[in-house]
Order: structure tokens, then C-alpha cells, then sequence
């Protein structure tokens, strides 16, 4: 009981509900209420306003949101910062911390990919979809060539720069890219790279394919859904 008396403190959050010294009942403390973890989610490609993340967040409101926020802050997650000149506005961008949370959230993408229960045709956010790319990707065979490519998703725009098999992804401008899709909304782009559906086929919806058109198919033919597990 002494030991656990030097080591326990009112100011720590470990064991407020599980009484459990497991890694993953802490982990489940800090961002295992509704939201959280989509809100560290949302935060991994970079900072982003409170506006933009519940745009992002569709079903929440501004008050679970704030709250959510506050608490990843709290747990040290989360910071606020602000935007340099002339934008001089408040953002909540992942510390360093927080940012080490991503191998954990592809992990856990990963194996929920696999149940015959889940969905893909859900509602995605673009930072979902490009996590998804890092996720889901062939390394082994995306080690065989180097791309760079660009995204312009529902009013933003992402660059992924392929190489030796890693797939950095930046929210950025595209003009360095050597093939762009385009797309007004992330779950159209999703049926192209995991539907294998071809870009032609929802050019009325409103997806573009630029540049060249070899490298792209190459790229899109890296990304495949998991095989799903189970009845």
C-alpha cells in the first residue's frame, strides 16, 4: 500500500476507471470516451480549427467537442497554438506525445477492417482517408517505385511523396505532384482506391484524374482492404 501511495496522486488520471495498471486501461482513460480518439485523428496531419474539426466530426457538438478537447489537453495530448501572420488564429494541433499515437490508431483501423461488420461506405472525413492510405498500404511493393501524388479533397489539399516504401502525408499545396485526384467528397476517392472503381466511372460525381495516368493506376493498385475474419 505504500508503494502505491508514493506512486498515485490525485493529479494523475491513471486508474479514474479501471483500477488497472495495463497500458491499454490507461490508454482507454485518456481517449477511450466518445470522440476522442477520432479527435486525435483528425489532429495527426497537422493543427486545425475548432470549426474545421467539427465540420470534420459531423455528429458532434460544440460542446462534446470542447469538452473532448480539453481533456486531451489536459492529458497532454493536445495543445493550442497560434497561427502565425496575417492568419493570427487558434488552432489545436497533437503534441509530440500525441502524435506517437498513430501506429496505435492504424492498428486498431487495421484489425476492425478485417470484421465482416464494418462498413466502408460510411461517411469518411479526407484526414481519415489519408491515414487510411498509411494504413493500408503494400510496402513491400510500394518499395519497387517512388511517387509523389496529390489530393484535392473537399476543399483541402494533401501531398503523399512514395519512397522506399514509406508514405509521408502532408496537408500542403499540390503543384509539385505528378498525379492529382480530385474529389469533392473523401468516401468517392475511397471507391477508387478500395472499390477499384475507375475514376471515368465517377467523373458525374465530380472525381478528376490528372497527370499520368500509368503512375496513378500503379499507385491506387497499392492500397487493398483487409480480408475479413470471422462469420
Amino acid at each position: 500500500m505504500k508503494l502505491q501511495k508514493e506512486t498515485t496522486s490525485s493529479q494523475t488520471r491513471h486508474g479514474k476507471w479501471y483500477e488497472d495498471a495495463c497500458g491499454t486501461a490507461f490508454a482507454m482513460e485518456l481517449v477511450g470516451e466518445r470522440w476522442s480518439l477520432l479527435v486525435v485523428r483528425e489532429l495527426m496531419l497537422g493543427g486545425r480549427r475548432f470549426s474545421e474539426l467539427r465540420k470534420a466530426l459531423g455528429g458532434i457538438s460544440a460542446k462534446v467537442l470542447t469538452e473532448r478537447l480539453e481533456s486531451l489537453e489536459a492529458a497532454g495530448a493536445v495543445r493550442r497554438a497560434t497561427l502565425p501572420p496575417p492568419a493570427n488564429v487558434q488552432v489545436y494541433e497533437l503534441t509530440e506525445w500525441g502524435k506517437l499515437a498513430e501506429p496505435a490508431i492504424q492498428e486498431l483501423g487495421r484489425w476492425a477492417a478485417t470484421s465482416p461488420q464494418h462498413d466502408p461506405t460510411l461517411p469518411l472525413s479526407p484526414v481519415s482517408l489519408m491515414l487510411s492510405f498509411r494504413t493500408m498500404l503494400d510496402k513491400a511493393r510500394a518499395a519497387e517505385f517512388d511517387a509523389v501524388v496529390g489530393f484535392d479533397l473537399a476543399g483541402e489539399t494533401y501531398l503523399a511523396r512514395l519512397k522506399d516504401g514509406q508514405l509521408p502525408i502532408t496537408r500542403e499545396g499540390i503543384g509539385e505532384a505528378q498525379v492529382v485526384f480530385r474529389a469533392p467528397a473523401a468516401p468517392l476517392l475511397a471507391a477508387v482506391f478500395y472499390g477499384k472503381v475507375a475514376p471515368e466511372e465517377l467523373a458525374d460525381a465530380g472525381v478528376v484524374l490528372e497527370g499520368d495516368r500509368a503512375l496513378a493506376t500503379r499507385f491506387v493498385d497499392l492500397f487493398h482492404l483487409p480480408e475479413k475474419v470471422g462469420d
